[in-house]
């Protein structure tokens, strides 16, 4: 049954060439073990995920897979890319051998033990090319990361003549109002703020609908039946899929389309016609969109959408690609990495 319903939607999978052909803007993501576990992560990172942290080789293969597609920087990313910051100094020094600049690196600031330390490790990436510190402030972080840390960071960045990208400052304000040498769930903050504080978070806080935020923000935001998404969104999804003004490498040489999280396409691919024998759920999303693979769902496994409301496409789709990797079902290079849906 299953494989009767997969090869009838690869046959219908492509109307037009499905191809990535020339990269805008990305970035590397170093590792997904963390050490939080943010109720907003894109990527679902947390402490559980193996500790894993991307090679040389891996890092110089996708570099100049970048490079060749046009891309000339790239910001680094996780997971925490600082809780290994010796090979974090070999990305850096791979990067600059591959003649790809560095844009930023991201931080959560859950590493910082004192200020000498802090200057030592940022000195030390300072002198491998790294010029700005992207610095993770936000309630969500704060459940895990008392904001004493984050202040330390942004003061050791300051001397060892790093740039601070604060991400973001106007969550300063709140922070400060609650004990910065702890952590606070996010329900201290409904209890200081109001009970709409996590259902404004998105107006002030740019989180894109995946991977965890789904599930903290369902109950807030969420207000379509399935049957309403299929059809206020009767179109396909090629243009999230092409889109590469924001797009990722991962440490397996998994290429993240756009910021569809748990999707992948293997780095050998990039600049290849993407084909359904290879990619038949991404090619039939590619084509039909959210009905496409929730119709494969349905026929395949008798698939009824979990949840009464979703917020939007992506929460269905995430839920059917999740069903998906439960039951073995795609092709192999395309929903990765698998810890992903164990995680949320």
């Amino acid at each position: 049954m299953m494989s009767d319903v997969m090869n009838r939607f690869k046959k219908d999978a492509l109307l037009t060439e499905f191809k990535i052909r020339k990269l805008i803007s990305g970035g590397l993501i170093t590792n997904y073990f963390c050490s939080s576990r943010c109720r907003h992560c894109l990527y679902n990172c947390s402490p559980d995920w193996k500790k894993e942290y991307i090679t040389p080789q891996v890092a110089e293969e996708n570099l100049l897979i970048i490079r060749r597609l046009g891309c000339s920087a790239v910001h680094i990313g996780g997971g925490e890319p600082l809780l290994r910051p010796e090979k974090l100094t070999t990305v850096l020094e791979v990067a600059s051998a591959a003649g790809v600049a560095l844009d930023y690196v991201e931080t959560n600031s859950s590493w910082f033990k004192d200020t000498d330390s802090a200057v030592a490790v940022l000195s030390r990436l300072y002198e491998k090319g790294l010029q700005t510190l992207l610095v993770s402030i936000s309630p969500f972080h704060n459940e895990f990361i008392p904001f004493a840390k984050i202040k330390g960071v942004i003061d050791a960045a300051r001397i060892a003549g790093i740039g601070i990208f604060p991400w973001i400052s106007d969550f300063m304000r709140d922070l400060s109002e609650l004990d910065p040498s702890g952590t606070h769930a996010l329900n201290e903050y409904e209890a200081l703020f109001g009970q709409n504080y996590i259902k404004n978070l998105p107006q002030r806080y740019w989180i894109h609908m995946g991977g965890r935020a789904l599930k903290t923000l369902r109950p807030h935001l969420a207000k379509n039946s399935a049957e309403q998404i299929l059809l206020d969104n009767a179109g396909n999804c090629a243009a999230e899929l092409t889109d590469t003004g924001h797009f990722h490498l991962d440490l397996f040489g998994n290429y993240i389309p756009g910021l569809c999280s748990g999707l992948s396409i293997n780095k050998e691919d990039l600049s290849r016609p993407l084909t359904a024998e290879k990619y038949p759920v991404l090619s039939t999303l590619f084509a039909k969109g959210i009905r496409g693979i929730f119709e494969m769902a349905r026929d395949a496994f008798d698939y009824t959408p979990a949840n009464s409301v979703y917020i939007n496409k992506c929460d269905l789709c995430t839920e059917i690609r999740t069903l998906f990797v439960q039951h073995d079902f795609g092709g192999p290079a395309e929903l990765n990495p698998k810890a992903f849906y164990e995680q949320i």
